[in-house]
């Protein structure tokens, strides 16, 4: 790689620093092409980004963005996974695929502006999505107004039954 296009790499990984909210980084060394496929497909299915990156080059991108707290930490083979909405998708996905091979490490993260360790990433890859949290508040509030229509049917039904049962009874008279 010569100069111009280092520089070149230097502002593509520099733009993508700046749009992203939540990135984190890895530590991928022994994992097969079929395993890193399987791993790429996955964050992909997230909205989420992948990439392998070189050191030097992601420590000069990440100046003046929101991750140049995480310079230091680039060593060794470095990817990372990235995004600009959902933390919580990104952080599920790694995590189960971090159980299942060993070999990928979870080095550090950045989410919402904020640096997270490997205990805070669990924690928010135990936080049911965004989607799951919108239909539990959907639900919440149909379930108030389910239960107000059926309170107010219920008292017409009770008044319809009532008077069926009077008039049944011939109560009233013509």
């Amino acid at each position: 790689m010569d100069r111009n296009d280092k520089q070149k790499e230097i502002e593509a990984l520099h733009e993508e620093f700046k749009r992203a909210k939540n990135l984190f980084l890895a530590g991928f060394q022994g994992l097969t092409v079929g395993q890193d496929s399987e791993l790429r497909r996955s964050i992909r299915s997230t909205g989420s980004k992948y990439k392998v990156v070189k050191n030097t080059l992601a420590r000069r991108a990440s100046k003046d963005t929101g991750i140049e707290s995480l310079q230091d930490k680039f060593t060794g083979s470095s990817a990372i996974a990235y995004n600009e909405k959902d933390p919580v998708a990104l952080a599920k996905v790694l995590t189960t695929y971090a159980k299942n091979n060993p070999l990928f490490v979870f080095r550090a993260g950045v989410v919402e502006g904020r640096v997270v360790n490997l205990a805070d990433l669990e924690q928010l890859a135990s936080l049911p999505s965004k989607g799951e949290l919108i239909s539990k508040l959907m639900f919440l509030l149909n379930s108030q107004a389910q239960r107000l229509a059926t309170a107010v049917g219920g008292v017409a039904r009770g008044m319809a039954v009532v008077l069926n049962q009077a008039a049944e009874q011939e109560k009233f008279k013509e």
